[in-house]
């Protein structure tokens, strides 16, 4: 079976060919086109401005997938879109792509969750730098960190999902960007922030860690935004090193909570395995600082490989490919719309 599958939940237009064969995944091209440039300017991503960049580049973007791949359209045996969540407008492109192909060429067509997609990165796939040869045991606990979404998620099997707590308010991923904005770097700014904090004092600002012995497993990461910018309204100069240490001491604070809901929902849910996965899973101080603590209770920690944790094709083809329930109710093409706000675990 070969998966042609489409990305466009957000500012990334993505498209991927999988071929599955015996069970085995292999990605035999893994194309990605960016519009930070475009969103730089704007200091984040405008949905309609994402949504007309998509229109330009989703054509292009998926012939370059099977040019890529050495396949025609007519050997691909189903299409995976991503249908949710993510920004209604840039969704919807990719969606009519995938239906259009769908209508003229009689392919199958299913909606993929771009959440579950993340999940099912660390599923083995050929053709991948630092993928697995096995799938995670399952149960498995997932932590899905991305620019818009924290999630800590019980997957029993790739379609059958328990939510287990998620933020209140700003995800992770946010939370980096609206402090870089405050520290004055370029969107997006969550990289640069991990790069300046490694030439920081992590202990040198004791910035809260909110929820951190709140019993329940939900997060925020608001409050420590805010504690971050009454900090920086008080200290108008402020030398690189200064800058460095409030890197480090935010991302510190961010990394600890993570850390500490991940251990205390892998206590209640007792999981084989545990799963890293979406953008802010490509921040070495918490693949790292994960991996140590998971040693320590004896459990496995899956983490995406670094091309997949940003938003991509290729998870969503691997989602389409493992989660039987998924490839099994394919939608109509004319039926098809966005899911915005679609939820795992609900």
């Amino acid at each position: 079976m070969h998966i042609l599958a489409l990305e466009s939940s957000c500012d990334d237009t993505a498209a991927s060919v999988i071929k599955v064969k015996r069970g085995q995944a292999t990605c035999l091209s893994h194309i990605h086109f960016s519009q930070i440039r475009t969103h730089a300017k704007y200091g984040g991503v405008i949905p309609e401005v994402a949504a007309r960049e998509h229109a330009v580049t989703v054509v292009p973007t998926f012939q370059e997938a099977l040019r890529k791949a050495h396949i025609p359209l007519r050997v691909i045996d189903l299409l995976a879109v991503t249908q949710g969540p993510g920004l209604a407008p840039a969704l919807s492109v990719g969606i009519d792509a995938g239906r259009i192909l769908s209508g003229l060429f009689s392919i199958p067509l299913v909606g993929i969750n771009h959440i579950e997609g993340h999940i099912a990165s660390v599923w083995p796939c050929k053709g991948l730098r630092g993928g697995y040869a096995k799938p995670p045991e399952l149960p498995a606990l997932a932590l899905v960190v991305s620019g818009g979404h924290t999630e800590l998620l019980l997957v029993r099997k790739l379609g059958q999902y328990r939510l287990l707590g998620k933020t209140r308010d700003d995800a992770a991923g946010e939370s980096f960007d609206k402090v870089a904005t405050l520290l004055g770097f370029p969107y997006p700014g969550g990289p640069e922030i991990s790069k300046r904090a490694q030439q920081g004092n992590p202990r040198a600002i004791a910035f809260p860690r909110p929820m951190l012995n709140d019993p329940s497993l939900d997060l925020s990461f608001s409050g420590l935004k805010t504690a971050v910018r009454y900090l920086l309204d008080k200290k108008k100069k402020r030398s690189t090193a200064y800058v460095a240490d409030v890197c480090a001491s935010f991302e510190r604070a961010v990394v600890d909570v993570l850390i500490a809901k991940t251990l205390r929902a892998a206590e209640q849910a007792n999981p084989k395995s545990v799963l890293l996965v979406g953008g802010v899973a490509a921040n070495t101080l918490l693949r790292n600082d994960l991996a140590a603590k998971c040693k320590e209770i004896r459990l496995p920690l899956f983490t995406a490989p670094q091309q997949l944790t940003a938003d991509n094709a290729t998870m969503i083809g691997l989602a389409a490919a493992f989660n039987k329930h998924s490839s099994g109710s394919r939608i109509k093409w004319k039926t098809m719309e966005a899911q915005p706000g679609w939820e795992l675990g609900r």
